[in-house]
C-alpha cells in the first residue's frame, strides 16, 4: 500500500509540472488597441514578459502611442524591460520599495519620445508613467542587428572601406549618435554609429533607425596605438550587480553619512547625504557623457555609465566603489568615494573609461567630479559629462544667486548660464551662492584650472525646480551627443515660461566641457599603451570637471 501511495503522489507531482509555465509560454498579449506597438520577443524571462503585457494592456500607457487629436496609431515599440533598482524608486513609485517592480521602456518613433511605465507585479498594474521628450532608450538586440546590417551592406561604407565588412566588424553599434544636416541632427531621429576600425582611423557609419537607412559616413583619426596592457576584471559582473546595484550601501566617515548605489545608466548615485547630522544632499549622479568628434558635422556618441548587467550603460562598472583618504600637502583632509567604469579593451581605440569621484572634506566642503580617462574614437573629442545635483533645502528653501562682480544677484526663475571669459567670480573663486532662510547654505566654486587634472570646466549650469519625474529615477540619455550650445539635455526641464524658484527646492545640472589632446607632452583626456622594461603598460592623462560646494561661514 505504501508503494502505491508513493506512486500516486509522484503522478500528482508530474501532472502539476505539466501545467507549469516556462518563460517561453508568456507571449505578448496582442489586442486591437495595442497591435501597432511592437513588443520585445527575445531575451525576456517570464516576469519581464508579464510586466510587458501589463504595460501594453494599460490604457495609461497606450494613450501615448496614438495621436492626441485623431487617435491614429503611432509607430511605437518596447525597447527594454528592467527590474526596478533601489535608486529608481521615487514618491510616485513608492510601492516598489517593497514590491517587485519592472520598468518598461517604450519609444514613440513619431514623436521621438521615451515613456517609462512602472509596473508593480504584486498589484498587477501600472503605477506610473513618465515621459522624456527628445530622448531615446537604449536599443533592443533586434535593432542593434538591424543597424549592423544597414551599415555593413551600405555601398557608401563598402566604398570607403574598400571591402565588404563582416557583421562582427563594427564596434559601438548600439550607442546613440547625431549628424548635422541630416535627420539625425540634434538626435531628432533614433540614430546610431556602427564604427569600423582601420589601422589608426575609424569609419563612422551613421544609421537612421527611424527611417532605416544610412545617412552618412565620417572618418576620425585615432592616434598611434600599441596593444593594450593585460588587465583583469577585479570582481565579476554578477557580484557587482548583486552587491551594489540590487542593494543600497551605507557609509559613515569623518562626520559624513550617506547611502550609495549603482544605477542602470546614471552611474554611482549618492542619496541622503548629511554632515555632522545636518542634511546636505538629497542625491547626486552622473546622468550622461556626451562625446563629440566634430564641431561642424556634429557626430559622436551619447554614453551612459552604470551597472554591468541588466543595464542600459554603454560603459559598465566591473568592480565596486573605493573609499580612500583625501590627502593634500601630506595631510588627510577628508576622503573620496570613487567608482570606475570602463570597456575591457581600454585603452585601445574606441574604448572608453570614466570615473565618478565624490570628495568629502573634514570642514564640510564637498565636490562632485566626473573624470574621463580616454581614449575614445578620435584625437579631436570634446567630452561633456552631465551631473545632476539635488541639495537638501533647509526650511524655507534656498535662494540661488550669481556674483556679478560687485554683489550677489538672486535668480527668481529657472535658467541656464555658460561659464566663459566674461564670467565674474568672487576673490575666492565662487560663482554662485545657495542661501537658506536660516543663513546656512553653500557657495559653488567651478573649475578654473585650480583642481587636479582640470584646465577649466567651461561649464553650462542649469537651475530647475525639483520634480521627481525629472531625474529622481534612472534616466535614459537626455541630450544629443554633439550639440555645441546649451542644448545638452537639462534645458528640457526649464519650463516655458520658466518656473519660479520661490519655493527654494532646486536641482543644479552641471555640464563641464573638456577637449582631448593627444599631442606628446600635453596629453589631456587621453590614454595609450607604451613599452616600459620590455612590457606594455597603460599611460593615462585624465581630465576632470565638477563643482566644489563650500559651506557659508
Amino acid at each position: 500500500p505504501r508503494r502505491w501511495f508513493l506512486l500516486f503522489i509522484l503522478a500528482l507531482l508530474l501532472l502539476a509540472g505539466c501545467g507549469s509555465r516556462t518563460p517561453e509560454d508568456v507571449h505578448p498579449t496582442v489586442t486591437a488597441d495595442n497591435a501597432h506597438v511592437q513588443p520585445l520577443t527575445e531575451d525576456l524571462d517570464s516576469d519581464q514578459a508579464t510586466a510587458q503585457n501589463i504595460a501594453l494592456t494599460s490604457d495609461q500607457v497606450l494613450l501615448f502611442t496614438r495621436d492626441i487629436s485623431s487617435g491614429a496609431p503611432l509607430r511605437s515599440a518596447v525597447f527594454g524591460v528592467y527590474p526596478v533598482l533601489p535608486g529608481d524608486v521615487t514618491e510616485n513609485t513608492a510601492a516598489c520599495a517593497n514590491d517587485t517592480c519592472y520598468r518598461v521602456d517604450l519609444y514613440n518613433f513619431a514623436t521621438n519620445t521615451t515613456y517609462h511605465a512602472w509596473v508593480d507585479m504584486k498589484q498587477g498594474k501600472v503605477l506610473h508613467v513618465n515621459s522624456q521628450e527628445g530622448t531615446q532608450p537604449d536599443l533592443p538586440p533586434y535593432l542593434v542587428k538591424r543597424a549592423i546590417e544597414i551599415a555593413s551592406t551600405a555601398p557608401e561604407v563598402i566604398d570607403a572601406l574598400g571591402f565588404n565588412p563582416a557583421p562582427d566588424d563594427p564596434t559601438m553599434p548600439n550607442v546613440k549618435t547625431a549628424l548635422n544636416q541630416t535627420t539625425c541632427e540634434r538626435s531628432r531621429h533614433l540614430c546610431v554609429a556602427p564604427t569600423f576600425l582601420i589601422d589608426n582611423s575609424a569609419l563612422w557609419a551613421i544609421v537612421d533607425l527611424t527611417d532605416e537607412k544610412l545617412v552618412g559616413v565620417r572618418w576620425t583619426y585615432l592616434g598611434e596605438s600599441a596593444p593594450a596592457g593585460i588587465t583583469q576584471l577585479a570582481v565579476e559582473s554578477e557580484d557587482v550587480f548583486e552587491k551594489y546595484c540590487q542593494q543600497t550601501t551605507s557609509l559613515e566617515r569623518n562626520g559624513w553619512s550617506m547611502d550609495y548605489d549603482l544605477t542602470s545608466s546614471d552611474g554611482l548615485r549618492l542619496s541622503d547625504v548629511s554632515f555632522d547630522g545636518k542634511p546636505v544632499l538629497q542625491s547626486a549622479k552622473n546622468v550622461d557623457w556626451h562625446v563629440s568628434y566634430s564641431g561642424t558635422d556634429g557626430f559622436g556618441y551619447s554614453d551612459a555609465i552604470g551597472c554591468p548587467i541588466f543595464s542600459q550603460a554603454a560603459v559598465g562598472a566591473y568592480s565596486g566603489p573605493v573609499v580612500d583618504d583625501l590627502v593634500q600637502d601630506g595631510e588627510v583632509v577628508g576622503f573620496t568615494l570613487t567608482q570606475d567604469f570602463y570597456h575591457p579593451d581600454w585603452p585601445q581605440p574606441c574604448n572608453y573609461r570614466y570615473q565618478q569621484r565624490y570628495e568629502f572634506y573634514n570642514d564640510g566642503r564637498f565636490r562632485v567630479v566626473a573624470i574621463n580617462l580616454g581614449r575614445g574614437c578620435g584625437d579631436n573629442g570634446t567630452y561633456r559629462p552631465v551631473l545632476r545635483i539635488h541639495l537638501t533645502p533647509p526650511e524655507g528653501g534656498f535662494t540661488f544667486a550669481e556674483w556679478d562682480g560687485v554683489a550677489w544677484q538672486d535668480w527668481t526663475v529657472e535658467g541656464w548660464q555658460l561659464q566663459d571669459e566674461s564670467t565674474k567670480f568672487t576673490p575666492e573663486g565662487y560663482q554662485y551662492r545657495l542661501l537658506g532662510a536660516d543663513g546656512s547654505g553653500f557657495y559653488l566654486e567651478p573649475g578654473q584650472g585650480q583642481f587636479p587634472d582640470n584646465r577649466g570646466d567651461n561649464a553650462l549650469v542649469y537651475v530647475t525646480t525639483y520634480n521627481p519625474d525629472e531625474g529622481d529615477a534612472d534616466m535614459v540619455t537626455i541630450g544629443p551627443c554633439c550639440n555645441e550650445d546649451y542644448q545638452q539635455g537639462p534645458e528640457k526641464f526649464i519650463n516655458d515660461p520658466p518656473e519660479s524658484l520661490a519655493e527654494g527646492d532646486i536641482v543644479i545640472w552641471y555640464v563641464g566641457q573638456m577637449h582631448n589632446d593627444a599631442t606628446p607632452g600635453s596629453e589631456f583626456c587621453w590614454a595609450d599603451s607604451v613599452v616600459e622594461n620590455g612590457e606594455y603598460v597603460n599611460r593615462v592623462f585624465p581630465c576632470a570637471a565638477g563643482p566644489m560646494f563650500v559651506p557659508l561661514p
